[in-house]
């Protein structure tokens, strides 16, 4: 018998704030986190605008040799998990740390530090390349870190599943949970990419939004003169923690994590098939998993990328799983205000969806101004919405075809 699974703490970096209170209500309120980019020069890029984190310090969380000798990646992940696990009051103890888990997503590690330091092998040779170089750009070195933080010493793992990788993370320490291989997991997804390279080359895919005169009003999800994502960073973690032992220490709950689908596409490297067909697997997974109904839903928190396929397939998927409800659903993409995270996406939409849930919330999806006729469904337009909802989705779906969605619940007993 499968245990169950709930959220006892939340931590966020994000362009809207550093702390998952801040940003909350920055998404609440439907401000947007997207402006033009400042970490270099972009005046010769065909895309100048990213959602940067604005308020976070290294020298305030790290002492300064140490955080040198950290990538931005790994920074804001160890952060959004020191407040996650803070918030949830949970002590790892040397009788309990065998218990205690730690699994990221990562979608690319440390590219701006490979960026720079290729450039320093390139000017001054291979001798000036520092010894932290690889232990600074390896994606699961996140994790990793965050375990020796904490000294948890159960299971200590890294997902790089482009952007479902979040989502994966969380579904996969939600499946450690229930089969008993460990009680708390803290997971979540961690990402800072905004570097030359990254920029250069997701532009040269013709992924990102071009509206530079209008960052704000860049990401519009679900919108018809969408035009590509907007890159963003930061770090979604959560507390995952088994359902008696969350109770026996009086912890507070958020939410409870009932249900995880996973799938491939196998159809094409960037693009979803026309008709979702992945995405709809592994959303009939996650509610089959969750021992729920289409007509328990009542929010998903949507991949919603901005991108014009992105967005029509996902809308079709929704439809084909959910038939007569999918028009009851609320649904929203939180990308519209603090772009899209990459391997980071689905940690923080993770702690959306558990928000959602302990607040009876939906966030909006900003800069709906024209609904698509092909994206026809109640994306909660401009203006969160207070509603009731008992149940919830939170997709990605990643290059590569692969696809993740996990379910959360409301916890009634």
């Amino acid at each position: 018998m499968k245990r169950r699974v709930v959220v006892t703490g939340v931590g966020l970096v994000t362009p809207l704030g550093t702390g998952a209170g801040k940003t909350w209500r920055n998404i609440c309120s439907g401000v947007s986190g997207i402006g033009p980019i400042t970490r270099f020069d972009c005046s010769q890029y065909a895309v100048q605008i990213a959602a940067e984190v604005k308020d976070f310090s290294t020298d305030e969380y790290f002492e300064k040799k140490a955080g040198k000798h950290l990538d931005l990646f790994v920074q804001y992940g160890m952060v959004a998990a020191d407040m996650a696990v803070r918030d949830s009051g949970f002590v790892v103890t040397t009788e309990n740390c065998g218990r205690v888990g730690v699994i990221t997503g990562c979608g690319m590690g440390g590219l701006p530090t490979i960026t720079r330091y290729h450039q320093v092998l390139l000017e001054k040779g291979s001798k000036r390349l520092t010894p932290f170089f690889i232990p600074m750009v390896i994606p699961n070195m996140a994790s990793g870190h965050i375990s020796m933080a904490l000294q948890s010493k159960g299971p200590n793992l890294t997902l790089t599943t482009a952007c479902a990788a979040g989502t994966h993370a969380v579904g996969e320490a939600y499946r450690h949970i229930c089969y008993g291989l460990s009680d708390v997991v803290v997971s979540g997804g961690t990402e800072a990419v905004i570097c030359e390279l990254g920029i250069a080359g997701f532009s040269a895919m013709k992924a990102l939004s071009t509206r530079n005169e209008a960052p704000e009003a860049a990401s519009r999800p679900f919108d018809r003169d969408r035009d590509g994502f907007v890159m963003s960073e930061g770090a979604g973690m959560l507390v995952l923690e088994e359902y008696g032992h969350a109770v026996a220490r009086g912890a507070k709950i958020y939410a409870e994590v009932c249900g995880y689908g996973l799938s491939s596409d196998a159809y094409h490297i960037a693009a979803p098939p026309e008709d979702g067909e992945g995405g709809v697997r592994a959303m009939r997974m996650a509610l089959d998993d969750a021992g729920l109904e289409p007509a328990d839903i009542d929010y998903i928190n949507a991949h919603g990328t901005s991108t014009p396929l992105n967005d029509r397939c996902e809308t079709q998927a929704i439809k084909t799983v959910f038939g007569a409800e999918a028009n009851r659903l609320a649904v929203s993409s939180t990308k519209s205000m603090v772009g899209h995270m990459l391997g980071a996406a689905g940690g923080i939409e993770a702690v959306f969806t558990a928000l959602a849930i302990h607040e009876q919330i939906a966030p909006p999806t900003v800069n709906l101004d024209n609904a698509d006729a092909d994206c026809d469904l109640d994306y909660v337009p401009n203006v969160a919405r207070k509603m009731e909802i008992r149940a919830a989705l939170s997709n990605s779906f990643g290059f590569g075809g692969t696809n993740a969605v996990i379910a959360m619940k409301r916890l009634l007993s």
